[in-house]
C-alpha cells in the first residue's frame, strides 16, 4: 500500500500485554500518517462483521422507503444534525467557502442517546449538541442496529485517542477529559445511481475537510467513491479495504496540534457513466467530536507560536456546519 494511504493494524495496541516496542511502532505509524495526509485505514479494530452488515442492510431498507415516509423524520433545522436529510439539502463545499450545486446524496443521522437528565445535557448550552434523535418506525431493526454500531465505533475512537496522545508525546489519557461527554454524530450517507447528468461542479459530496476530531468511515464500494488531495495538490482515490475503517482527521485536531497534523481536503466523486448501474453506494461515518465545552488550545512546542486562538468545540463547529444546508429545512 502506498505511503500516502497506510493501513495500520490496531489489534496489538488493544492487547493488555502488548510489548512496548510493538506499541511504539503502532504509535509511530499513526503519527506519520497524521503528519503526511491525515488519512489512513485501521484493521484489527474488533468491530464484529455482523454489526456492520446488519446496519448496511437496514440502511438500504430505510433509503428504499417512499420519500414521504422518510420525511417524517426530516431534520428540523439546519444546525440540528438529526434525522433525514433529503437530496438537494446539503452542500459540503460550503465548509471551505465554495458555492456549488447540492451534493448528490441523501442522509440519515443520529447523535448521542440514553443521556442523563442533567443540565449539561438538557440546558441551553447543550443545544444543538444533544438535540433529540428522530427515530424512524421502519425498518424496525434500524434503531438497535445504529445503537450497537455507535457503541462499537465509540470504543474504537477512544482507543485512537489514546494512540493520538502517545503520538503527540502526551500522557495516554490526555484526551480522555475532553471526550467523556462527546457530541459525535453517526451519519449514514446514501449515494443513489445518477438519475441525470450532474450539473457543472456538482458531486456526490463537494470538496471539504471535516470539522471534528476525527472521522471513522465504512464504505461498501468505491464506484464513485472517496478521493483525498495529497501534498502535491493531486486527487488520490481512497481504496475500500476489506474489514477496515478509513480514518481521517478533522479541523479541530489540526488546530489542537497547531498544524502539525493535517485535516485534509476530500470529496466523493461521481461514478463513470458506464458504471452508473453499479454505483449505488453507502458510507457510514462516525464523526467523532469532543465535549461541546472542551477548550481546544493549540499544543505548541517550546518557542513555537500558536497559530490559532483557543476556542471551545461548540463555538467552532456549530455555525460552520449549519452553513452546509442548501435551504432551510421544514420547521
Amino acid at each position: 500500500m502506498s505511503r500516502h494511504f497506510p493501513v495500520i493494524d490496531l489489534e496489538p495496541f488493544c492487547e493488555p500485554q502488548v510489548s512496548a516496542g510493538l506499541r511504539l511502532d503502532i504509535v509511530r505509524q499513526v503519527a506519520s500518517a497524521c503528519e503526511e495526509t491525515g488519512f489512513f485505514a485501521v484493521t484489527g479494530h474488533g468491530v464484529p462483521r455482523t454489526a456492520i452488515a446488519d446496519l448496511v442492510a437496514l440502511s438500504y431498507d430505510f433509503f428504499d422507503l417512499p420519500l414521504g415516509e422518510k420525511l417524517e423524520v426530516q431534520r428540523p433545522r439546519p444546525e440540528q444534525n438529526r434525522g433525514y436529510i433529503a437530496p438537494g439539502e446539503e452542500r459540503l463545499a460550503r465548509l471551505r467557502g465554495d458555492e456549488t450545486p447540492p451534493d448528490l446524496k441523501e442522509l440519515y443521522t443520529i447523535g448521542p442517546f440514553d443521556l442523563p437528565d442533567t443540565p449539561y445535557f438538557t440546558g441551553p448550552a447543550a443545544y444543538p449538541s444533544f438535540a433529540p434523535n428522530l427515530w424512524p418506525t421502519r425498518p424496525a431493526g434500524l434503531r438497535p442496529a445504529l445503537q450497537a454500531y455507535w457503541h462499537e465505533l465509540d470504543r474504537v475512537a477512544r482507543k485512537l485517542c489514546r494512540t493520538f496522545a502517545e503520538a503527540l508525546e502526551l500522557p495516554s489519557e490526555f484526551f480522555d477529559q475532553y471526550i467523556d461527554k462527546h457530541i459525535s454524530q453517526l451519519r449514514i450517507m446514501h449515494y443513489p445511481p445518477p438519475a441525470a447528468a450532474p450539473l457543472p461542479g456538482q458531486m456526490r459530496a463537494g470538496a471539504h475537510s471535516d470539522l471534528g476530531m476525527m472521522t471513522l468511515l465504512y464504505s461498501d464500494n468505491d464506484i464513485g467513491g472517496l478521493e483525498v488531495m495529497n501534498r502535491t495538490g493531486r486527487w488520490v482515490r481512497v481504496p475500500v479495504i476489506d474489514d477496515a475503517f478509513t480514518v481521517n482527521l478533522g479541523d479541530l485536531m489540526m488546530r489542537w496540534t497547531n498544524d502539525r497534523w493535517r485535516s485534509t481536503l476530500h470529496r466523493v466523486v461521481n461514478p463513470p457513466e458506464a458504471a452508473n448501474d453499479l454505483s449505488r453506494r453507502l458510507s457510514i461515518g462516525m464523526f467523532f467530536i469532543p465535549n461541546y465545552d472542551a477548550p481546544v488550545v493549540p499544543l505548541s512546542g517550546s518557542g513555537e507560536t500558536s497559530r490559532y486562538p483557543p476556542v471551545t468545540v461548540a463555538d467552532y463547529r456549530t455555525s460552520r456546519f449549519a452553513s452546509t444546508a442548501s435551504r432551510p429545512a421544514a420547521q
